[in-house]
């Protein structure tokens, strides 16, 4: 019989592999975030033309939209756990070899970019795997719970955790940063090579299928669901308004409201606790709504507090309009991937997952170069006000889709079931 969504979430057991998956998902995090905040300062230190820094930025966007299709489709075709932790592996020999490059002096803007670049390249098929491998972790009626503690252990170790420790380590040496997040890398290459779960059981795919052939099949059953098709089309709007505020946030707070640098810090430790917050809250709201409806309702706070930021010109409406953001971004986040694993057919996870990403993953570059025209063109709080004007027709797209008693996609299932639009 097909699940109801919403209907009888439970919490996932830390035996059966969850637990190490949780504390590989953490750890890693926690030395992106190392990386993430350590590579800007050293662009800096090799660049004064910003355009160049903004480029190392720009290359963790151009692999989703290269790659991300090709990424689903392989990680149906293999063993879920197997590709993570050799990926982790190849990642954090990468990681390594930069960071010795640093240690030696031979640190370049190039080098830079090739390795952003080559991450999140590795990064299309680490992802997709890991979204297709949770449901054989926990029960189906759990992935709410789960996906709810693995983004919020997440958050918890990149957005608040790491911060103060990349001062004291650049004080041992600009490398240190690269070489923690190595070290993370392998961390979480054993955590996952060690879990116990067999490879997954595919049918034999047809005579003559190819890469092509299978993700336009992913692509195929996320348009004719309605509620994947409904949610991907918000999320991509979302991302553009994100991509907007986050890209002119800095310019925002210094020069629209004279806060300074202290005031960033505040708007984005506000952003990281109100995830947090949202985190812990994500599983109440879908219980009592529905998950299409729960993201509504994140839809909605979030348009408001997009208005309060670009319309009150004062520090304390930016933090507790990015406090809002902060958890309504999480409840949105962790109802919309369990929408999306609930309803896709098992064999079909990963292509799903990628075709979703990739379209979604396409706003947030795109918002960035509409976010600096709006900043040009109506002034510094104009990017926060373009980004309440996009999510009000991305919680729009969600009503056609808002019952709570949507079906979802039984685990046995195969490509024909899915539901039709």
């Amino acid at each position: 019989m097909a699940a109801v969504e919403g209907a009888g979430e439970g919490a996932p057991a830390w035996r059966g592999g969850f637990g190490r998956l949780w504390t590989a998902a953490v750890v890693s995090r926690f030395g992106d975030a190392l990386r993430t905040a350590a590579l800007p300062l050293l662009a800096v230190r090799l660049t004064d033309d910003p355009l160049v820094v903004a480029s190392v930025t720009a290359c963790g966007y151009v692999p989703w939209l290269l790659f991300g299709l090709f990424g689903g489709a392989v990680a149906d075709r293999v063993d879920q756990r197997r590709a993570m932790w050799s990926v982790d592996t190849v990642r954090g020999l990468l990681v390594a070899g930069f960071a010795l490059a640093v240690g030696l002096g031979h640190a370049s803007i190039l080098l830079l970019i090739a390795l952003a670049f080559s991450l999140t390249a590795l990064q299309t098929l680490f992802d997709n795997a890991a979204t297709a491998l949770l449901p054989s972790l926990v029960r189906s009626e759990a992935l709410g719970g789960a996906n709810a503690r693995l983004m919020t252990g997440q958050q918890l170790a990149g957005g608040l955790l790491a911060g103060p420790f990349v001062p004291l380590l650049l004080t041992a040496g600009a490398f240190m940063p690269f070489a923690a997040d190595a070290g993370t890398y392998a961390l979480a290459a054993v955590l996952v090579a060690s879990l116990r779960t067999r490879p997954p059981e595919r049918a034999p795919r047809p005579a003559g299928s190819t890469l092509r052939s299978e993700i336009a099949a992913g692509l195929r059953v996320l348009w004719r669901d309605r509620s994947l098709r409904a949610v991907c089309v918000a999320t991509t709007l979302c991302n553009v308004g994100m991509g907007a505020l986050i890209a002119t946030l800095a310019l925002h707070v210094t020069r629209w409201l004279h806060a300074g640098g202290t005031g960033y810090v505040a708007a984005m430790t506000a952003y990281s606790a109100g995830s947090l917050t949202g985190g812990f809250v994500a599983q109440r709201i879908a219980r009592r709504t529905g998950r299409v409806r729960a993201l509504l309702l994140a839809g909605a706070v979030q348009t408001g507090s997009l208005l309060l930021i670009g319309s009150v010109r004062h520090l304390s409406a930016l933090i507790a309009g990015m406090l809002l953001l902060g958890a309504m971004n999480m409840v949105w986040n962790v109802n919309q991937v369990t929408l999306m694993q609930q309803r896709s057919p098992a064999a079909m996870v990963g292509r799903v997952s990628s075709a979703f990403r990739t379209a979604s993953t396409s706003g947030a570059p795109l918002g960035a170069l509409l976010g600096g025209v709006a900043a040009r063109v109506y002034g510094l709080n104009g990017p926060a006000l373009l980004a309440a004007v996009l999510f009000t027709p991305a919680v729009t797209a969600l009503i056609p889709a808002r019952r709570p008693d949507v079906p979802v996609v039984a685990r046995e299932d195969s490509v024909a079931s899915a539901p039709p639009a």
